[in-house]
C-alpha cells in the first residue's frame, strides 16, 4: 500500500468530530445507569430518577429547585415564558443563543418580544447599555438575559464581578435576571471558581447536561420554587412534559455527579489545539483568547467553505458561525492523541493552500 493509500485508509476509519461537544455518545458506566434506573410517570410528577435530579441540579446552583427538560432550547424557552406575559420585553445579548439560534419561539409562542444589548467581543455586556435600553412601560423589560459561557465569542467565560454588574441593574429597573448556563460548569472550572457564588446574581439558571457533560439528552431549568411551579406549567403547554423519563435523567445524573471535573482535561486539549493552529498559516487568533472547550479562529486570504471541505476529507469536522470563522469542540469522545493528529491534518490542508 503506498503511503497516499494509507492516509486514506486512516481517515477512512478515523474520523475526528470537533463540530460539538453534543456529539459525545453514553459511557458504558452512563449505559449501566440509565439501565437501573428507577422510573414512574413524570407527568404526574412520579418519577424518582427525575426527581433526585431536579433536586441535585438545584443544589449545584444553589437555587430552590429545578425542572427537567428535553433541551436546551427548550429550557430558555420555558424561563422566558415563565418571565414574561404576553407583550413583555426580554433583553438578551446580541451574539447570545436566544437570539441567533432559537427560532424565535418564545417571541411567536409567548407573545413577547426580545430586543437585542451588544456583547463586545469577549461576550461581555455593558451595564450602561442594559440601563439604556431597559424599559417600564409598554413593552415591560421583564427579563434581563445573561450567557455563560458566551458561545459565539470564543466559548468565553464571564466573571461573577461582570453577570453581577448587569443584575444589578436588571434588578434596580425592575426585571429578572435569566442565566443561559448552557455551559456554565466549563465557566466555573476556566475561571477557578465555585459554580454557585458565579450564578447567583441570576434569579433563574439552565444549563444542558448534553454537552461537555456527555448525557445524551437533557437540561433543566433551576430557581425559585414559586417559578418553578409555572414552569412545570409552560413545559407542558409547549410539549415538553415526559412519561417513564427517569431513564434520560439516570444519564444526567450520572453525568452532573461523575463528568464535571473531566471539563479540565476538555479546556487543556482546547488550549493544546489553539496554540498550534495559532502558528499556521491563513489563521488569525489569540490562543490566549480560549478560556473553555471552543476553539475558534478566522481563515483568511483562503476560502472557508473550501477550508472546510479538505478538512472533512482529511476526517477532521468542525462548524463556524459565518464562511471565514471556523469552531471546533473538544469533548469526551476526542482524546489528546486525537488532538494531535487533528493538528497534524488541519496543518496539512493550511499549508497546502497557496497564499492569497
Amino acid at each position: 500500500m503506498s503511503g497516499a493509500d494509507a492516509t486514506l485508509a486512516r481517515v477512512s476509519t478515523t474520523i475526528i468530530d470537533l463540530r460539538s461537544d453534543t456529539v459525545t455518545r453514553p459511557s458504558p458506566e452512563m449505559r449501566e445507569a440509565m439501565h437501573r434506573a428507577e422510573v414512574g410517570d413524570d407527568l404526574m410528577r412520579e418519577d424518582p430518577t427525575v426527581r433526585a435530579l431536579e433536586e441535585a441540579s438545584a443544589e449545584a446552583m444553589g437555587k430552590e429547585a429545578g425542572l427537567f427538560v428535553p433541551s436546551g432550547t427548550m429550557a430558555n424557552l420555558v424561563a422566558l415564558l415563565t418571565h414574561c406575559g404576553r407583550g413583555d420585553e426580554a433583553l438578551a445579548g446580541s451574539e447570545s443563543h436566544i437570539t441567533n439560534h432559537e427560532g424565535m419561539g418564545a417571541v411567536v409562542l409567548g407573545g413577547l418580544s426580545i430586543r437585542s444589548v451588544a456583547n463586545d467581543v469577549r461576550g461581555r455586556i455593558d451595564p450602561a447599555d442594559v440601563r439604556a435600553r431597559m424599559r417600564v412601560e409598554w413593552p415591560r423589560t421583564a427579563v434581563v438575559c445573561l450567557e455563560n459561557t458566551q458561545n459565539r465569542c470564543g466559548g468565553a467565560a464571564i466573571l461573577e464581578s461582570e453577570m453581577r454588574a448587569v443584575a444589578d441593574v436588571a434588578h434596580e429597573g425592575g426585571a429578572q435576571v435569566h442565566l443561559d448556563g448552557a455551559r456554565i460548569f466549563n465557566a466555573a472550572i476556566a475561571l477557578e471558581t465555585d459554580v454557585k457564588s458565579l450564578v447567583a446574581c441570576a434569579d433563574t439558571v439552565d444549563f444542558c447536561f448534553s454537552k461537555g457533560l456527555g448525557a445524551p439528552v437533557g437540561s433543566v431549568i433551576t430557581g425559585p420554587q414559586e417559578f418553578i411551579d409555572r414552569a412545570w406549567f409552560n413545559r407542558r403547554l409547549v410539549g415538553g412534559s415526559m412519561r417513564q423519563s427517569g431513564i434520560i435523567a439516570a444519564a444526567a445524573l450520572y453525568a452532573l455527579q461523575h463528568n464535571v471535573e473531566r471539563l479540565a482535561e476538555d479546556h487543556e486539549k482546547a488550549q493544546r489545539l489553539a496554540s498550534a493552529v495559532a502558528e499556521m498559516p491563513h489563521v488569525e487568533m489569540d490562543p490566549a483568547g480560549t478560556d473553555s472547550n471552543l476553539v475558534f479562529f478566522t481563515l483568511v486570504g483562503v476560502d472557508g467553505n473550501e477550508v472546510r471541505a479538505r478538512l472533512k476529507e482529511e476526517g477532521v469536522l468542525c462548524t463556524g458561525t459565518h464562511p471565514q470563522r471556523v469552531r471546533m469542540a473538544c469533548h469526551m469522545d476526542v482524546s489528546r492523541e486525537d488532538i494531535d493528529e487533528a493538528i497534524t491534518r488541519i496543518g496539512r490542508v493550511l499549508e497546502a493552500l497557496p497564499a492569497a
